[in-house]
């Protein structure tokens, strides 16, 4: 398809526009990213140390990540309907298991004889969690909620297809009308949100291997 619109030019004629889908792309991916956090890092705590049960959830949330966000919207809408939630929950399931493997995966990582001189030194199973084996285990959430995060940003532009708005309702509206131009309009701001969150995630990520090497 040839670009006929102006991307710049579009914007210029758009911004509030834009930005309210800006403000709504955001607000989504945020809201997700962090009720998953809430949710996955205290189970993956849990199971790391309840290894009779961690197969077991770990396979369920690995289940999830075999389902494309598409479906997943597609799935809520008949008990959800249209618009925000249903697009927040897709999102938060799509969230989930990374963050929840890197949880789990960190902590068992924990080198066992640091966890052992720990309790030698009397301190309570609590005490262990908060002060060795989550810093340490630091690392690997972070990289979890990297990864979630990228992704999230990138299948919140899914949400239009449902009414949830977005960025994606410039993706849409462009792909409907044969306009690349429109389509760039939402397209170039997601890819750079993505961008961002990757750099600063990952340089997060850097710092705390640095310091618990």
């Amino acid at each position: 398809m040839e670009i006929h619109v102006n991307p710049l030019a579009y914007y210029n004629d758009n911004q509030q526009a834009f930005w309210e889908a800006a403000g709504i792309h955001i607000n989504l991916s945020v809201t997700a990213l962090l009720i998953s956090m809430l949710i996955c890092i205290p189970v993956g705590v849990l199971i790391a140390h309840r290894l009779q049960i961690a197969q077991y959830v770990i396979n369920a949330f690995n289940a999830l990540r075999v389902l494309p966000s598409l479906v997943i919207l597609f799935l809520a809408l008949p008990y959800l309907g249209l618009g925000y939630r249903p697009s927040l929950i897709a999102l938060i399931i799509l969230a989930c298991p990374p963050v929840l493997i890197n949880t789990y995966a960190g902590l068992r990582n924990v080198d066992r004889s640091v966890v052992e001189s720990a309790l030698g030194m009397g301190m309570a199973p609590l005490q262990i969690l908060r002060r060795v084996e989550l810093p340490l285990a630091l690392p690997a959430i972070v990289a979890g909620i990297r990864t979630a995060a990228v992704e999230v940003v990138a299948s919140a532009t899914l949400a239009s297809f449902i009414g949830g708005g977005g960025l994606g309702d410039f993706i849409t509206r462009g792909y409907n009308l044969g306009e690349p131009g429109i389509m760039l309009v939402g397209a170039i701001p997601i890819a750079l949100l993505a961008i961002a969150i990757e750099l600063v995630l990952g340089g997060l990520q850097r710092t705390f291997t640095t310091l618990t090497a």
